[in-house]
């Protein structure tokens, strides 16, 4: 799905135009992104999703191309975790 079926789709089911539901989402996704990018909390929808900033440590690994060590230096990553109520529309249920 396309975020202009997305916004579509939400537009239909709350019966709002298809301008409000892209406002609504484009608000959704920088709120997210910024209390992700803060990374002291996280962002968690009760049975649906949880979105929370990790921290990655610096490790050893390969250039790809020549097969030479080299270092990944430390970074942060994001983790998405899904909740029961997604986990149970993925199953079919």
């Amino acid at each position: 799905m396309t975020r202009s079926e997305l916004v579509a789709a939400l537009a239909d089911r709350a019966e709002v135009s298809r301008k409000d539901a892209d406002a609504v989402l484009a608000a959704f996704a920088e709120t997210v992104g910024d209390i992700v990018a803060k990374g002291d909390e996280k962002v968690t929808i009760p049975g649906f999703l949880t979105f929370e900033r990790t921290h990655r440590a610096a490790r050893e690994g390969r250039n790809p191309a020549s097969g030479e060590p080299m270092t990944i230096p430390a970074g942060y990553s994001v983790k998405v975790s899904a909740g029961s109520k997604l986990k149970e529309a993925a199953k079919g249920k």
